[in-house]
């Protein structure tokens, strides 16, 4: 398959393009600052700029998603606005925009997170965006068909805990290993409307 890949730089991204290479794909990876494909995807100009350069899809997957991390107290309607279009918006666009260029049984595989159901201090805009992604999954799966759309949402990565396992207090770890697993799923399996919980 020919698979887009938004994020591709981060400690996730850098994962699954080895995965999903490994596996037979031709990978295309897009981020800010590095990757084949330099678009931010923050921009909705840009995403349709990275969908003409892509060309014709079976499959795109983000890794993708930025929110500010502060107290309820601290936190501003820029900051909230912020995640909406750092994690959800981004991710929407993804797909509004791709509908056209992936193909017509082709995926679209989005990333959320734990905080959507275990919220945590300073966490909110967090669990507010991650759960407008898993909202925005459901609802888009019944209107897309015969495309597919899934969600992956992991708890704090086991590579990242020394830089925010203080963040999840109790809530364990899960390898990037096992979260690329889940891609795989919804990339090559037949499932739609799916959150994938790790």
């Amino acid at each position: 398959m020919r698979i887009l890949l938004a994020g591709a730089t981060g400690t996730l991204g850098s994962f699954l393009h080895k995965a999903l290479s490994a596996r037979g794909h031709d990978v295309l990876p897009v981020a800010r600052s590095g990757g084949e494909l330099r678009y931010d995807i923050t921009d909705p100009a840009a995403v349709a700029a990275l969908y003409r350069a892509a060309g014709p899809l079976d499959a795109v997957v983000s890794a993708a998603g930025h929110v500010p991390f502060k107290p309820v107290t601290a936190m501003s309607p820029e900051d909230y606005l912020s995640a909406f279009h750092g994690k959800v918006l981004s991710q929407i666009e993804l797909v509004r925009q791709g509908l056209p260029h992936v193909a017509e049984r082709g995926s679209f595989t989005l990333i959320t997170g734990i905080l959507a159901r275990e919220p945590i201090v300073t966490g909110t805009a967090a669990s507010m965006a991650n759960a407008a992604v898993e909202a925005f999954v459901r609802a888009a799966a019944i209107e897309i068909a015969p495309q597919r759309i899934n969600a992956v949402s992991p708890t704090v990565f086991t590579e990242s805990l020394a830089s925010y396992g203080n963040l999840f207090p109790g809530m364990g770890s899960v390898d990037v290993a096992d979260v690329a697993e889940a891609y795989v799923r919804s990339v090559e399996g037949a499932q739609t409307g799916q959150v994938y919980t790790l």
